[in-house]
Order: C-alpha cells, then sequence, then structure tokens
C-alpha cells in the first residue's frame, strides 16, 4: 500500500466520526458540484473518491430512484464506512467499489457524469485517472472536479500550519507530490485535463465560507483526527508541546468563530470538461 492510501485507511474512522460535520461543511462544495456537472434526476454518475460517502450520497438524493451512483473509492476502510452511511441513511440507489481511480472496473460509456471532490489531489498518476474518467463517460458527459485553492487564502487549513510550523521544521513540499494543495495553482489541473482530452475545459474560483455548529475546540479535534500528516507530527512532540499546538491553533481561529459557531472564509476551484 503507497504511504498515501496507508494514510487514508488510518484516516478512515476518524472521517466516519466526523462524516456529519464534514458534510455540512463542504455543503455548498457539493451543491457547486452538482450543478457545475449538470445533474439531474435520472442520471447515472460515477464518484471517484467518494471517501466516506460525499458528494456521492448527495448526489444520490439528487438523481432520485431513477438514476444511480456509483461511490469508488482506493481504500477499503472508506468504501465500509460509505456503505454505512448509505445504510444509515436510507439510500438504495448507490453502489459502492473499492478501486483506483487510474484503473476503473467500468465498461466505456457507462455514466452520464464523473465527478471528484477534493479526490484528485491525490491520485497517485492523475493523466492516467483523467483518461479513465473519460473513457467511462458517455459522448458530451460531464467531468468535473473541487480542488483546494491557495493555502495562504485558506484559514481553515492555514491556521493549523502556521502554528506547527513555528515548532516543527517543515521542508517545503514538492508541488507535484499528491497533496491538498497540488492543484492550487489556477490552470495546472484545466491543463492536464485538456491533454488527456477532455472538450469545454474551464475553471472558475469557487467562494464560500467553511461553515458548521462546532466551537473552535471540536475544529481542532477534527483537524487533529482527521490529517493523518498532522496527526503524524503531533506524536513527535512531547505531550506539553502537543497540548501547546492544541491552545496556539485554537486562539488563532477564534476569530472564526462568531457566537461560538465556526466560519471561514474559504476559496476552491472548480474544474470541468465534457467527453468530445
Amino acid at each position: 500500500m503507497s504511504e498515501v492510501l496507508r494514510e487514508w485507511a488510518e484516516n478512515a474512522s476518524a472521517w466516519q466520526k466526523h462524516n456529519a460535520t464534514i458534510r455540512t461543511m463542504f455543503a455548498p462544495v457539493t451543491a457547486a458540484l452538482i450543478e457545475e456537472a449538470e445533474i439531474t434526476a435520472g442520471q447515472k454518475v460515477l464518484d471517484v473518491a467518494g471517501g466516506p460517502g460525499e458528494p456521492s450520497l448527495t448526489i444520490a438524493e439528487t438523481v432520485g430512484s431513477g438514476g444511480s451512483v456509483m461511490c469508488t473509492d482506493a481504500v477499503a476502510e472508506m468504501v465500509a464506512a460509505a456503505e454505512a452511511e448509505a445504510k444509515w441513511r436510507g439510500l438504495t440507489n448507490v453502489e459502492f467499489r473499492q478501486c483506483g481511480a487510474d484503473s476503473l472496473p467500468f465498461a466505456d460509456s457507462t455514466f452520464d457524469a464523473a465527478v471528484s471532490r477534493l479526490g484528485v489531489m491525490f491520485f497517485p498518476d492523475v493523466p492516467a485517472a483523467l483518461r479513465e474518467m473519460l473513457r467511462v463517460v458517455k459522448s458530451q458527459g460531464a467531468l468535473c472536479f473541487v480542488v483546494w485553492g491557495k493555502s495562504e487564502i485558506n484559514p481553515f487549513t492555514n491556521c493549523v500550519t502556521q502554528v506547527m510550523s513555528r515548532l516543527i521544521e517543515m521542508p517545503p513540499a514538492d508541488p507535484d507530490d499528491p497533496g491538498a494543495f497540488r492543484f492550487a495553482e489556477p490552470g495546472k489541473l484545466v491543463n492536464l485535463l485538456a491533454q488527456a482530452g477532455a472538450a469545454e475545459v474551464r475553471e472558475r474560483e469557487l467562494n464560500f465560507r467553511i461553515e458548521a455548529p462546532i466551537s473552535a475546540e471540536q475544529y481542532w479535534d477534527l483537524r487533529s483526527e482527521t490529517s493523518g500528516t498532522l496527526r503524524e507530527k503531533l506524536a513527535t512532540l512531547p505531550e506539553n508541546e502537543a497540548r501547546r499546538v492544541a491552545l496556539e491553533v485554537q486562539e488563532s481561529v477564534r476569530e472564526f468563530f462568531p457566537n461560538g459557531q465556526m466560519s471561514f472564509p474559504a476559496q476552491m476551484l472548480l474544474i470541468s470538461g465534457r467527453k468530445r
């Protein structure tokens, strides 16, 4: 198992624990993805790297009983979490499959649309994955992706990074390595999607607020439990230093918790194209 897949496998239980909050946080992103891909009732949709169930399950509600969703993820633990969530929500028009994005076990021209919300940044072979997603959608079918915008304009993540960087030496990451901000530079994923053969490729900024009814303390619990990278860095610190990080992060984000509830400004990029 690659390092990225190992980390996500270890994250699965935490993502399942915080699933309801994460669903609320990224509801505007899911809505934008559905709108951009023009997903409507009766369609057959593929969600690649669907994690513990979103946006697959919201898309399932959108396409209704006449449509269907295939939720895929490379990590078995994530697929199991998604299945459990679908059962809990009573959704019967969703199927689940463990598979990598660059080797999709589906016939050509199977789906009306294929999407990935905050997943493409972690694909080991992005060009191969884009070609695979194009292969399995029908002619004129949509491909749509959401990725994080630049770190410095996203305090939801950057506040933690700034505090951690004062305590732990953090060498700059290779911008092409799998990671949350791999496609934060405008045009980067657009170019890869065009090179893969997509038509009508476009990109737009998605500005919204990451909101949920949680406190700064609960925000820290969510961030420190769902990020494998952060969890591993914290594990290298003495207990008193780890407590200090938690307190400093909570203090640094106070301004984003008006009335005790989370509200961060956020920017992501929405990239889409169509099969010729």
